[in-house]
């Protein structure tokens, strides 16, 4: 195959091909979504069935044309951990609730005043390394030891690494016909298989699993100190659903903040977050790890994210099911993010390629540069509980930066036109 064949976003596929499609998405999604309940204290089925539910009705607000599987939000740990050890896990649900209905309200705005901001506010020498870094920032979380990443110290596991993402590599530019579409799954399989005949795998969750489990049910309790400490995390949520969109929209080649529209798929993310706060699940957002499996394998079909969905739900059920997925090792995750992650930043790169940013206008250069260091600095910005860093950091900066750039271009202050004017002038003369 000289080129990769790609399934479209409306595409179907018959039962046979699309369960394997769906069950690659739900293993790269499994890890992270996973550790986020695990850190939180609470059972990680009720995650599993809400993220499966929440990612259905995200299709079904956007009209299955933006495709996205919505896991646990990670956006939340550092406020939600404050109010669960103060109060407990029931009023961080309040918070949870609040700032997903306050996405909704914010789906309106977007709606209301349309999208022509972001190019004012994001132009693409920002947006660019804004995208770059959803993927840049994630990177070291797969060489670190633990559930979503490879511990590189020990040789079994080193090992096990290695072959996944080797598989996963060669896999991707020499599988053929539908083995091309699948080569993280086969690399999941090849990395697990591996990791069993080097005797890391513990298959305790396996042995000690019920047939049929059922996710426990918390109604969400609401206090406004823990409500206040959770709202800044909006602006958290706001920045990444942005880049995740248009990063997804750079993959699938359309614009999904035009069509379905970012108040749409906004929407579909906040209220997906509400009621998974309500009922005693997690936050969602839609992920990175899954964007970087359309990226690596050219489907793009909301059919098969809703397989994803469906095969969430049932895990949340059937105790071995979820139990088996849960002895893959780290080092397997680690290994699949490892390409997935640069996949993503691959693709902020490309925004700069395609929209033919000029490096020698000075505001382009600052911007790439500032927002670039601002994300991968370590520089930290604290407001109140919350501590921003990193790719969000990075489109705060971004932000601000471009709108006084604006703010400068329309008051002719800049000097970019007067270079441009005097190296047309030099032109002339010569």
């Amino acid at each position: 195959m000289s080129k990769k064949q790609i399934i479209d976003v409306e595409d179907r596929l018959p039962l046979a091909k699309m369960i394997p499609l769906s069950i690659q998405h739900v293993f790269a999604m499994f890890g992270a979504s996973v550790l986020v309940p695990i850190l939180f204290g609470i059972n990680p089925s009720i995650v599993l069935l809400m993220n499966g539910v929440g990612t259905l009705l995200f299709i079904w607000i956007t009209k299955g044309k933006a495709p996205a599987y919505l896991g646990s939000s990670f956006a939340f740990l550092a406020p939600a951990s404050i109010v669960i050890a103060s109060k407990g896990f029931e009023y961080a649900q309040g918070g949870f609730v609040v700032v997903g209905l306050v996405g909704c309200l914010l789906s309106w705005v977007f709606y209301k005043y349309g999208t022509d901001w972001i190019d004012i506010v994001l132009p693409p020498a920002a947006m660019g390394p804004v995208v770059a870094l959803i993927g840049l920032e994630l990177a070291k979380n797969t060489v670190t030891p633990g559930t979503t990443g490879a511990d590189l110290a020990s040789t079994p596991h080193a090992i096990v690494f290695a072959v996944t993402l080797g598989v996963a590599i060669f896999g991707s530019i020499l599988f053929r016909k539908f083995f091309s579409v699948i080569p993280l799954l086969i690399a999941m399989v090849a990395g697990y298989l591996t990791a069993v005949i080097v005797g890391i795998v513990d298959f305790s969750p396996l042995q000690q699993a019920s047939l049929f489990t059922m996710p426990q049910f918390h109604l969400a309790k609401f206090d406004l100190e823990s409500i206040v400490t959770m709202l800044p995390v909006i602006l958290v949520l706001t920045a990444e659903h942005v880049g995740h969109q248009i990063v997804t929209g750079s993959i699938v080649k359309r614009d999904l903040l035009k069509e379905p529209g970012l108040y749409r798929t906004f929407l579909g993310d906040s209220l997906s977050s509400a009621i998974s706060g309500l009922v005693g699940s997690v936050p969602t957002t839609t992920y990175g790890e899954n964007i970087g499996v359309m990226a690596m394998t050219g489907v793009y079909s909301v059919q098969v994210i809703a397989g994803a969905a469906v095969i969430s739900i049932l895990m949340a059920f059937i105790g071995p099911l979820s139990a088996l997925i849960t002895t893959i090792p780290g080092d397997v995750i680690g290994g699949i993010t490892f390409l997935l992650y640069g996949m993503i930043g691959t693709s902020g790169l490309r925004i700069l390629v395609d929209e033919k940013v000029d490096y020698s206008k000075n505001q382009n250069l600052i911007l790439t540069s500032v927002v670039f260091v601002a994300g991968l600095s370590g520089l930290q910005l604290k407001l109140g509980s919350v501590t921003i860093t990193g790719m969000t950091l990075a489109a705060l900066t971004a932000v601000c930066l471009s709108l006084i750039f604006y703010i400068l271009n329309r008051l002719g202050w800049t000097n970019d036109n007067v270079l441009v004017e005097d190296e047309t002038e030099r032109e002339l003369s010569e």
